[in-house]
């Protein structure tokens, strides 16, 4: 299960909190819930993993991607960060 909740919001910034797992069919709702706050708007957003247990390799995949386009990955577990450390 994953739960994804709005932190902050304004016009130009969003924070997310991700909480539970990132696998499966969470992949992609992650995935649509960041492009709901950042498409067409081009809003800064940022996406706190802090309550992130467990991500599978396409929750992983994900999140680089997620980096790669500018969302800042915060608040990351060790675990989490080093598994996109890893798969860099």
């Amino acid at each position: 299960m994953l739960r994804i909740t709005v932190v902050e919001s304004s016009k130009t910034a969003v924070t997310l909190r991700a909480e539970g797992r990132i696998m499966g069919p969470w992949v992609e709702e992650l995935r649509t819930a960041c492009n709901m706050h950042t498409v067409p708007d081009n809003v800064q957003l940022s996406l706190e993993l802090g309550d992130i247990s467990f991500a599978d390799a396409a929750g992983i995949e994900l999140l680089k991607e997620l980096g790669n386009r500018g969302v800042g990955l915060i608040r990351t577990t060790p675990f989490l960060a080093a598994q996109l450390k890893e798969r860099t």
